[in-house]
Protein backbone atom coordinates (compact mmCIF):
# COMPACT_ATOMS: atom_id res chain seq x y z
CA UNK A 1 0.00 0.00 0.00
CA UNK A 2 2.69 2.71 0.36
CA UNK A 3 4.76 1.82 -2.13
CA UNK A 4 1.87 2.24 -4.63
CA UNK A 5 0.86 5.17 -3.19
CA UNK A 6 3.73 6.95 -3.34
CA UNK A 7 3.54 6.02 -7.21
CA UNK A 8 1.26 8.34 -7.07
CA UNK A 9 4.21 10.27 -7.76
CA UNK A 10 5.31 9.19 -11.14
CA UNK A 11 1.73 8.88 -12.41
CA UNK A 12 0.42 12.35 -11.24
CA UNK A 13 4.03 14.32 -12.63
CA UNK A 14 5.03 15.71 -9.38
CA UNK A 15 8.71 16.69 -9.41
CA UNK A 16 10.22 14.01 -6.73
CA UNK A 17 13.13 11.75 -6.83
CA UNK A 18 12.39 8.54 -5.23
CA UNK A 19 15.51 6.55 -4.61
CA UNK A 20 14.75 2.76 -3.73
CA UNK A 21 11.59 2.22 -4.03
CA UNK A 22 9.45 6.55 26.42
CA UNK A 23 9.36 6.18 28.48
CA UNK A 24 12.31 6.72 27.03
CA UNK A 25 13.22 3.05 26.68
CA UNK A 26 10.18 2.30 24.50
CA UNK A 27 10.48 5.57 22.27
CA UNK A 28 14.32 4.04 21.70
CA UNK A 29 12.41 0.84 20.53
CA UNK A 30 10.26 2.35 18.67
CA UNK A 31 12.76 4.67 16.50
CA UNK A 32 15.43 2.11 16.52
CA UNK A 33 19.26 2.11 16.65
CA UNK A 34 21.78 3.71 14.36
CA UNK A 35 24.67 1.49 12.94
CA UNK A 36 28.57 2.61 14.99
CA UNK A 37 30.10 1.33 11.86
CA UNK A 38 32.56 3.80 9.55
CA UNK A 39 32.29 6.90 11.62
CA UNK A 40 34.80 10.26 11.69
CA UNK A 41 35.98 9.99 15.05
CA UNK A 42 34.90 12.27 17.52
CA UNK A 43 37.89 13.44 17.94
CA UNK A 44 38.57 14.10 14.53
CA UNK A 45 35.62 16.29 14.39
CA UNK A 46 36.64 18.43 17.50
CA UNK A 47 40.06 18.29 16.18
CA UNK A 48 38.68 20.27 13.13
CA UNK A 49 35.74 22.16 14.56
CA UNK A 50 35.05 25.21 16.63
CA UNK A 51 32.45 25.42 19.83
CA UNK A 52 30.56 28.25 20.53
CA UNK A 53 27.72 29.70 21.41
CA UNK A 54 24.70 32.05 19.72
CA UNK A 55 22.26 34.07 22.15
CA UNK A 56 18.62 33.11 21.74
CA UNK A 57 16.96 35.96 23.74
CA UNK A 58 18.92 35.15 26.80
CA UNK A 59 19.28 31.04 26.03
CA UNK A 60 22.64 29.98 25.16
CA UNK A 61 22.96 27.66 22.14
CA UNK A 62 25.87 25.58 21.55
CA UNK A 63 27.43 24.39 18.37
CA UNK A 64 30.29 23.04 16.45
CA UNK A 65 30.99 24.67 13.36
CA UNK A 66 33.51 23.08 10.27
CA UNK A 67 34.37 25.24 7.12
CA UNK A 68 33.74 28.21 5.61
CA UNK A 69 31.33 29.26 2.55
CA UNK A 70 27.26 29.46 3.06
CA UNK A 71 25.98 28.61 6.06
CA UNK A 72 24.41 25.60 6.98
CA UNK A 73 22.42 24.96 10.33
CA UNK A 74 22.32 21.14 11.20
CA UNK A 75 19.52 20.36 14.07
CA UNK A 76 19.49 16.89 15.67
CA UNK A 77 16.64 15.61 17.18
CA UNK A 78 15.59 12.81 20.16
CA UNK A 79 17.48 12.19 21.85
CA UNK A 80 20.33 13.22 20.17
CA UNK A 81 23.13 16.26 20.21
CA UNK A 82 24.72 18.03 17.91
CA UNK A 83 27.04 14.77 17.02
CA UNK A 84 24.69 13.03 15.05
CA UNK A 85 25.37 14.78 12.01
CA UNK A 86 29.33 13.49 12.56
CA UNK A 87 29.35 11.50 9.00
CA UNK A 88 28.00 14.56 7.33
CA UNK A 89 30.47 17.00 8.71
CA UNK A 90 33.21 16.69 7.01
CA UNK A 91 32.62 16.05 3.85
CA UNK A 92 29.53 19.41 3.97
CA UNK A 93 32.72 22.12 5.43
CA UNK A 94 34.76 21.10 2.43
CA UNK A 95 31.96 23.86 0.49
CA UNK A 96 29.98 25.35 3.45
CA UNK A 97 30.49 26.92 7.11
CA UNK A 98 28.67 23.69 8.52
CA UNK A 99 27.12 24.59 11.53
CA UNK A 100 25.66 21.69 14.21
CA UNK A 101 23.47 22.85 17.23
CA UNK A 102 22.54 21.47 20.52
CA UNK A 103 19.09 22.51 20.83
CA UNK A 104 17.84 24.31 24.04
CA UNK A 105 17.51 21.16 27.02
CA UNK A 106 20.82 19.17 25.62
CA UNK A 107 23.86 18.77 25.98
CA UNK A 108 25.83 22.59 26.84
CA UNK A 109 22.87 24.74 25.43
CA UNK A 110 20.33 26.71 28.03
CA UNK A 111 17.92 24.50 29.95
CA UNK A 112 15.15 26.69 30.84
CA UNK A 113 13.03 25.66 33.37
CA UNK A 114 9.74 25.17 32.29
CA UNK A 115 7.50 23.42 29.87
CA UNK A 116 6.10 26.67 28.11
CA UNK A 117 9.96 27.64 26.99
CA UNK A 118 10.07 24.42 24.35
CA UNK A 119 6.98 25.65 22.11
CA UNK A 120 8.18 25.74 18.34
CA UNK A 121 7.75 28.90 18.02
CA UNK A 122 11.01 29.53 20.75
CA UNK A 123 12.79 26.49 18.81
CA UNK A 124 12.67 28.11 15.24
CA UNK A 125 14.23 31.07 17.40
CA UNK A 126 16.82 29.72 17.95
CA UNK A 127 17.65 28.36 14.72
CA UNK A 128 17.42 32.23 13.57
CA UNK A 129 19.65 33.54 16.50
CA UNK A 130 22.29 30.91 15.54
CA UNK A 131 21.80 32.56 11.25
CA UNK A 132 22.03 36.07 12.61
CA UNK A 133 25.34 34.74 14.88
CA UNK A 134 27.10 34.13 11.80
CA UNK A 135 25.98 37.18 10.28
CA UNK A 136 24.25 35.97 6.83
CA UNK A 137 21.45 36.72 5.55
CA UNK A 138 19.99 33.37 4.34
CA UNK A 139 21.16 29.99 5.41
CA UNK A 140 20.52 26.24 4.23
CA UNK A 141 18.61 24.09 7.16
CA UNK A 142 19.06 20.60 7.83
CA UNK A 143 17.00 18.88 10.52
CA UNK A 144 16.57 15.13 11.70
CA UNK A 145 13.49 13.91 14.01
CA UNK A 146 12.65 16.88 16.03
CA UNK A 147 15.40 18.93 14.32
CA UNK A 148 13.30 18.00 11.35
CA UNK A 149 10.07 19.39 12.71
CA UNK A 150 11.78 22.45 14.09
CA UNK A 151 13.43 22.78 10.32
CA UNK A 152 9.98 22.56 8.91
CA UNK A 153 8.57 25.07 11.32
CA UNK A 154 11.24 27.31 10.39
CA UNK A 155 10.86 26.95 6.85
CA UNK A 156 7.00 28.86 7.18
CA UNK A 157 7.94 30.64 9.88
CA UNK A 158 11.23 32.31 8.11
CA UNK A 159 10.47 31.31 4.69
CA UNK A 160 12.89 35.06 3.63
CA UNK A 161 15.81 33.62 6.11
CA UNK A 162 15.82 30.23 4.89
CA UNK A 163 17.67 28.79 1.57
CA UNK A 164 17.26 25.87 0.93
CA UNK A 165 15.76 22.89 2.90
CA UNK A 166 17.01 19.36 3.58
CA UNK A 167 15.26 17.01 6.39
CA UNK A 168 15.84 13.23 7.24
CA UNK A 169 12.95 10.70 8.55
CA UNK A 170 10.69 13.57 9.65
CA UNK A 171 7.79 14.14 7.25
CA UNK A 172 5.81 17.23 6.74
CA UNK A 173 3.68 17.99 10.04
CA UNK A 174 0.72 18.10 7.73
CA UNK A 175 1.71 14.41 6.53
CA UNK A 176 1.79 13.42 10.49
CA UNK A 177 -1.43 14.93 11.44
CA UNK A 178 -3.44 13.23 8.79
CA UNK A 179 -1.96 9.58 9.51
CA UNK A 180 -2.35 10.19 13.39
CA UNK A 181 -5.99 10.87 12.27
CA UNK A 182 -6.71 8.13 9.50
CA UNK A 183 -3.98 5.78 9.91
CA UNK A 184 -4.89 3.63 13.48
CA UNK A 185 -1.35 1.47 13.05
CA UNK A 186 0.60 5.42 13.27
CA UNK A 187 -1.88 6.31 16.07
CA UNK A 188 -0.47 2.81 17.93
CA UNK A 189 2.66 3.35 17.00
CA UNK A 190 3.26 7.17 18.52
CA UNK A 191 2.38 5.87 21.75
CA UNK A 192 5.50 6.56 22.84
CA UNK A 193 5.02 10.33 22.44
CA UNK A 194 1.93 9.65 24.12
CA UNK A 195 3.92 8.80 27.42
CA UNK A 196 6.03 11.94 27.08
CA UNK A 197 2.82 14.01 27.12
CA UNK A 198 2.49 12.48 30.85
CA UNK A 199 2.83 15.07 33.60
CA UNK A 200 5.19 12.62 35.37
CA UNK A 201 6.61 11.40 32.13
CA UNK A 202 10.50 12.67 33.08
CA UNK A 203 10.45 11.58 36.30
CA UNK A 204 10.05 7.91 35.24
CA UNK A 205 13.21 7.76 33.31
CA UNK A 206 16.39 6.68 35.00
CA UNK A 207 19.02 8.75 33.41
CA UNK A 208 21.77 6.55 34.62
CA UNK A 209 20.69 3.25 32.39
CA UNK A 210 19.45 5.60 29.20
CA UNK A 211 22.60 6.83 28.94
CA UNK A 212 24.38 3.90 28.65
CA UNK A 213 22.05 2.42 26.50
CA UNK A 214 22.49 5.02 24.14
CA UNK A 215 26.31 5.03 24.54
CA UNK A 216 25.78 1.28 23.64
CA UNK A 217 24.82 1.62 20.13
CA UNK A 218 28.52 2.83 19.33
CA UNK A 219 32.16 1.08 19.20
CA UNK A 220 33.90 4.17 19.41
CA UNK A 221 35.09 4.83 22.95
CA UNK A 222 35.37 8.86 22.85
CA UNK A 223 31.39 8.56 20.94
CA UNK A 224 30.22 6.48 23.88
CA UNK A 225 32.16 8.58 26.69
CA UNK A 226 31.13 12.04 25.16
CA UNK A 227 27.49 10.45 24.55
CA UNK A 228 27.14 9.55 28.57
CA UNK A 229 28.59 13.17 28.84
CA UNK A 230 26.13 14.76 26.92
CA UNK A 231 22.99 12.98 27.65
CA UNK A 232 24.22 13.15 31.26
CA UNK A 233 24.34 17.27 31.29
CA UNK A 234 21.02 17.34 29.25
CA UNK A 235 17.36 17.99 30.37
CA UNK A 236 14.62 15.03 30.59
CA UNK A 237 12.26 17.84 31.29
CA UNK A 238 13.13 19.44 28.23
CA UNK A 239 13.56 16.52 26.16
CA UNK A 240 10.21 15.34 27.24
CA UNK A 241 8.77 19.04 26.61
CA UNK A 242 9.30 19.19 23.21
CA UNK A 243 6.37 16.36 22.99
CA UNK A 244 4.08 18.08 25.60
CA UNK A 245 4.19 20.88 23.39
CA UNK A 246 4.25 19.80 19.80
CA UNK A 247 2.97 16.46 19.06
CA UNK A 248 0.09 16.33 18.38
CA UNK A 249 -2.31 15.01 21.61
CA UNK A 250 -5.44 12.66 20.64
CA UNK A 251 -8.02 13.66 20.10
CA UNK A 252 -6.03 13.90 16.43
CA UNK A 253 -7.26 16.52 13.67
CA UNK A 254 -6.41 16.75 10.27
CA UNK A 255 -7.79 20.34 9.61
CA UNK A 256 -4.56 22.21 10.76
CA UNK A 257 -3.65 24.75 7.66
CA UNK A 258 0.45 25.63 6.96
CA UNK A 259 1.82 28.12 5.10
CA UNK A 260 3.51 26.47 2.09
CA UNK A 261 7.00 26.01 2.39
CA UNK A 262 8.58 28.05 -0.54
CA UNK A 263 12.17 26.92 -0.62
CA UNK A 264 13.67 24.01 -2.38
CA UNK A 265 13.33 20.69 -0.33
CA UNK A 266 15.34 17.51 -0.10
CA UNK A 267 13.41 14.90 1.76
CA UNK A 268 14.94 11.67 3.29
CA UNK A 269 12.86 8.90 4.84
CA UNK A 270 14.09 5.72 6.06
CA UNK A 271 10.91 3.19 5.25
CA UNK A 272 12.07 1.23 7.88
CA UNK A 273 11.57 4.12 10.54
CA UNK A 274 8.23 2.45 12.54
CA UNK A 275 7.69 5.75 14.74
CA UNK A 276 7.13 7.76 11.27
CA UNK A 277 5.30 5.67 8.95
CA UNK A 278 6.06 6.19 5.05
CA UNK A 279 2.11 6.99 4.75
CA UNK A 280 3.11 10.34 6.14
CA UNK A 281 5.11 11.19 2.83
CA UNK A 282 2.27 11.13 0.84
CA UNK A 283 1.12 14.71 -0.68
CA UNK A 284 4.17 16.39 0.45
CA UNK A 285 4.70 17.71 -2.92
CA UNK A 286 0.71 19.99 -2.35
CA UNK A 287 2.75 21.93 0.17
CA UNK A 288 6.12 22.97 -1.35
CA UNK A 289 6.12 25.52 -3.80
CA UNK A 290 9.70 24.84 -5.04
CA UNK A 291 11.04 21.14 -5.57
CA UNK A 292 10.86 18.71 -3.91
CA UNK A 293 13.73 15.86 -3.69
CA UNK A 294 12.22 12.97 -2.19
CA UNK A 295 14.73 9.77 -1.35
CA UNK A 296 13.39 6.58 0.36
CA UNK A 297 15.10 4.34 1.67
CA UNK A 298 14.56 0.83 2.03
CA UNK A 299 15.80 -0.93 5.04
CA UNK A 300 16.55 1.75 6.59
CA UNK A 301 15.31 2.63 9.92
CA UNK A 302 14.78 6.11 11.94
CA UNK A 303 18.38 6.96 11.85
CA UNK A 304 19.10 7.54 7.69
CA UNK A 305 22.17 9.96 8.19
CA UNK A 306 23.89 7.50 10.06
CA UNK A 307 22.44 3.99 8.95
CA UNK A 308 23.12 5.14 5.32
CA UNK A 309 25.65 7.65 6.09
CA UNK A 310 27.40 7.71 2.94
CA UNK A 311 24.16 7.80 0.65
CA UNK A 312 22.71 10.68 2.09
CA UNK A 313 25.93 12.63 2.70
CA UNK A 314 26.54 12.11 -1.18
CA UNK A 315 22.99 13.27 -1.87
CA UNK A 316 22.82 16.26 0.03
CA UNK A 317 26.37 17.59 -1.10
CA UNK A 318 25.13 16.80 -4.70
CA UNK A 319 21.53 18.76 -4.09
CA UNK A 320 23.58 21.48 -2.64
CA UNK A 321 26.12 21.93 -5.63
CA UNK A 322 23.68 21.45 -8.30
Amino acid sequence: MIRSRLGELSSRGIPAVLLGGLTMAMALSALGAPSAQGRSTIQEILKNGVEGFADSRGVPIHYVSMGEGPLVIMIHGFPDFWFTWRDQMPALSRHFKVVAISQRGYYKSGQPKGVEHYTMDKLTADVDAVRQHFKTQKATVVGHDWGGWVAWSYAMAYPEKLDRLIVVNLPHPKGIDRELTTNPQQAKNSQYARNMQEPDSAAKVDVEAMATRLAARYTDPDLKKLTIEAFGRSSIEAMHAYYKNNYPRPPYRDDRQYPPVKSPVLLFHGLNDTALLPGMLNDTWQLVEKDLTLVTLPGIGHWAQTDAADLVTRTMLNWLNR
